[in-house]
């Protein structure tokens, strides 16, 4: 037995060996890991390696369990122990790693006892990855996931509870949609009055606000207001058409595990007693909803950490609150508080630059990030003259860092909405830059994908009326769009689901003519839900595409589009596939549609695909690049026309500019144009109060000067003092690191005869236009290009100073480029 004085001379120790193991980390990062107990908030900058955190402290839970983090001695430690580990401390010995970590470990947690929940399932998969990399195969019992997929899980094992079955469907925001314009028609709503996505947004904060239909129904009575009594009346039956199918949306799936946890009393203490150690990543964008889950799952012991930045708060308008970060402290008394300041991601002038803006903001908890990467190149914000020059600027830069070494990938383009993105797009196409766009059609959004996740759905859940009704004539059966809607009404009036409607059509004298048809179609799916509980997923959907005549119908076109359309039913095949190498639990067709349902398009973005990423600024979060460019940094456009004169809108808005700012690691480029056309009109903005707040010493400006104040007078972009008239952007070509073009990066740049050089610390400058010889290339050349590999040109056709060329690549198909900017890039074979 040891004294008092010896016992904390051992948990001392205790502590000492159990950080050895995470040595490689900084000093905060140490103690995060080494806090287990009860509520933490670490509040991690960006850049400042949270991730690596969060696998740490998951490792220490599992390793050592309470060991870093109590001061209770086992009876069976004597002064022997206490030397020993006392001993290794001083001089750490590998050949006594194993006994002294059973020295150290007090209630090491079991896997399945950790729960870590995040927003992206890109992130999820992340901290599996790596978890995995650390712990083994034990980790895969880690409950890793997203708030949706947690929630799901939750609700497969006791939704009956609540009224549904446990093979309920899931809904996205389209389906939502489609329910609320039917309702709107029945209802005698115009939906140009009762738009289905504002009606949506009410029903979501009403849900966020633990409000069921009939309870914001009689809210909404009481208050008086016509137009909020319809909304809650389609509310109402928006929920009973839900209840009806099965299905859930995406509101649902947390409220009603909430509803589950809190009426529940054997639920709740099954959760709190399963999940010993609570930990929440991005906890600044919970919601209301998110807040109660964590809170009510942390149960009895508190064992909760979140995870945040309250710098980074930028769902405000999905319903996020950052009040939940920001009164953490007073919702759990004695919260530790650790901030995790220094960066790793960032040079020192985007750092500092990315601080002095985000530091006039009032409503946070204040910190300032700082790194030892070296100060690297100053934050370059250039005014074009319109939206040509500012994207063709952008291209520019791109094809120069190409030249000197780096990859498409190493890029980014973010703008404030996705209109922006219109004339980067043809700049990328012009100069033959491979670009993908985040937040285009995703793959699970079109149309023949769709169908076929339709068919899957109706096959599992036979109530899910609006997936039967896409798919009931899809392919054409000779079942018209008046048997369906006949058959709709009567599943209305006779409080039926719509497939027990069709199923037995021979009931109902409206539907007798279309009986054999409905017969035909209700027998094949028979067939195949009894197929799909007896073969396996990736078998079961081939003979689904089969059966259904859906492939025949594709083959029988011969269109390009409608081939692609044929790759992309298949392709699904490769989603059961990696569903089933990755499945936590019994694979099932439930849990294949569980996990597409919740599927983002962010968790689409492969950081291994060489070409440049454009997105918004809300998709970048979590992302970073070498280089980036934040483009339209423009009054009225960024910040946005809502926010000026709304302070609460404005500290948003200037915390999206943050988390833009802060994407970069090596290089930044902000930008802005005197004119320009978005929505048809074409407006002169000033450039943005946020290019402003940035001190000179860490900015570099260029292009086009003109003077400017921000939205209130103070501050603004000084411009330079020399004025320079530029030609109109038709008249100028582009230079940038040798091609050809209308910009010079810099002193020491060498560009075609004629064009004038920047001198040192001005940036970029104007060239003079010049009649420079087309490079030599002829059609029927045999080509290399440097991104789009080999190919033959098939076409030339001049154009101007320039021509088009058109070339037949091996790999990459047929591209039309410009030929100056192509030669670039391009040598004969």
């Amino acid at each position: 037995m040891l004294n008092r004085e010896q016992e904390l001379r051992f948990c001392k120790a205790r502590r000492a060996a159990i950080a050895l193991d995470y040595s490689n980390l900084n000093p905060e990062q140490r103690r995060a890991v080494l806090a287990t107990e009860g509520p933490l908030l670490l509040l991690a900058g960006a850049g400042s390696g949270k991730t690596t955190v969060l696998i740490h402290r998951i490792a220490n839970l599992m390793k050592y369990g309470r060991g870093s983090d109590c001061d209770e001695v086992p009876e069976w430690v004597g002064e022997e122990e206490l030397n020993a580990l006392e001993s290794y401390v001083a001089n750490p010995d590998p050949a006594r790693k194993e006994a002294v970590e059973r020295l150290c470990r007090v209630e090491a947690a079991v896997p399945w006892s950790i729960i870590a929940i995040t927003f992206t399932n890109k992130a999820a998969g992340e901290l599996k990855a790596r978890l995995e990399q650390m712990l083994g195969a034990s980790a895969n019992d880690i409950w890793a996931s997203t708030f949706h997929s947690a929630c799901v899980r939750i609700l497969r094992r006791d939704i009956e509870r609540l009224g549904f079955q446990s093979s309920f469907t899931i809904y996205d925001t389209a389906d939502s949609e489609r329910v609320i314009k039917d309702i709107n028609k029945d209802f005698g709503l115009d939906d140009k009055s009762f738009p289905p996505k504002t009606i949506l947004g009410y029903i979501s904060r009403a849900k966020d606000a633990m409000k069921l239909g009939a309870d914001y129904l009689k809210e909404c009575e009481k208050s008086g207001d016509f137009r909020l009594t319809k909304i809650a009346k389609v509310y109402v039956e928006y929920e009973r058409r839900l209840r009806e199918a099965n299905a859930l949306d995406f509101d649902d799936i947390i409220l009603h595990t909430v509803r589950l946890l809190l009426n529940f009393d054997d639920v709740r203490q099954y959760y709190q007693k399963k999940f010993r150690y609570v930990l929440i990543d991005e906890y600044q964008d919970t919601n209301h909803l998110q807040y109660l889950l964590a809170s009510t799952l942390a149960g009895g012991r508190e064992n909760i950490c979140v995870v945040g930045d309250d710098d980074q708060s930028i769902y405000r308008f999905r319903g996020a609150t950052i009040e939940n970060i920001l009164s953490f402290e007073q919702q759990y008394k004695g919260a530790r508080v650790i901030r995790l300041e220094q960066n790793y991601r960032s040079s020192r002038n985007i750092l500092e630059a990315s601080n002095a803006v985000i530091r006039n903001n009032q409503g946070r908890k204040g910190k300032e990030l700082w790194t030892d990467q070296g100060e690297g190149d100053k934050v370059k914000c250039y005014t074009a003259m319109n939206e040509h020059d500012e994207a063709q600027f952008v291209a520019a830069q791109i094809l120069s860092d190409l030249s000197a070494g780096k990859a498409w990938k190493d890029h980014a383009v973010l703008y404030r909405m996705n209109a922006q993105s219109n004339q980067i797009e043809q700049a990328f196409k012009k100069n033959g830059i491979p670009y993908r766009i985040i937040g285009g059609i995703r793959f699970f959004d079109r149309a023949e994908v769709k169908d076929m996740v339709a068919y899957l759905c109706a096959i599992n859940n036979p109530n899910d009326d609006l997936r039967l009704s896409r798919i009931i004539n899809n392919p054409p059966r000779g079942i018209g769009a008046t048997t369906i809607e006949r058959a709709q009404d009567l599943a209305l009036q006779t409080g039926r689901s719509l497939w027990e409607v069709v199923k037995s059509a021979r009931e109902f004298p409206e539907l007798q003519k279309a009986a054999p048809k409905l017969g035909q179609f209700t027998e094949m799916m028979e067939d195949l839900r009894r197929l799909a509980g007896e073969m396996d997923l990736p078998a079961f959907y081939e003979e689904l595409v089969e059966r259904t005549g859906y492939v025949a119908m594709l083959e029988q076109k011969k269109t390009i589009e409608d081939r692609t359309r044929l790759e992309n039913v298949h392709e699904l095949s490769s989603s059961i596939q990696n569903y089933l190498d990755n499945a936590v639990e019994e694979p099932s067709l439930s849990g294949f549609l569980d996990e597409i349902a919740l599927y983002t398009d962010l968790d689409n973005h492969d950081s291994g695909e060489d070409c440049v990423v454009m997105m918004t600024m809300h998709s970048a979060k979590g992302l970073e690049f070498p280089v980036v460019f934040v483009v339209g940094v423009e009054e009225g456009i960024f910040p946005g026309i809502r926010a000026i004169g709304e302070p609460d809108e404005m500290e948003e808005e200037r915390r999206l500019c943050y988390v833009a700012m802060t994407r970069a690691k090596e290089r930044l480029y902000m930008t802005c144009a005197s004119q320009r056309m978005l929505f048809g009109r074409t407006n002169a903005n000033r450039p943005s109060r946020f290019l402003g707040e940035i001190p000179e010493a860490y900015v570099e400006k260029s292009g086009r000067n003109f003077r400017s104040e921000n939205e209130s007078g103070e501050g603004g972009w000084q411009p330079p003092q020399r004025r320079v008239r530029p030609k109109p952007v038709f008249d100028r070509g582009y230079s940038v690191g040798g091609y050809s073009g209308g910009y010079s990066a810099g002193a020491g740049s060498s560009g075609q005869t004629g064009q004038t050089t920047a001198p040192a610390g001005r940036g970029v400058s104007m060239s003079r236009p010049t009649a420079a010889a087309l490079p030599n290339f002829q059609k029927g050349d045999s080509v290399v290009h440097k991104a789009f590999g080999k190919g033959l040109i098939t076409g030339l056709t001049p154009m101007g100073g320039d021509a088009l060329v058109e070339i037949a690549f091996e790999k990459s198909g047929t591209k039309k480029l410009m030929l100056k900017a192509a030669a670039q890039h391009m040598t004969k074979e």
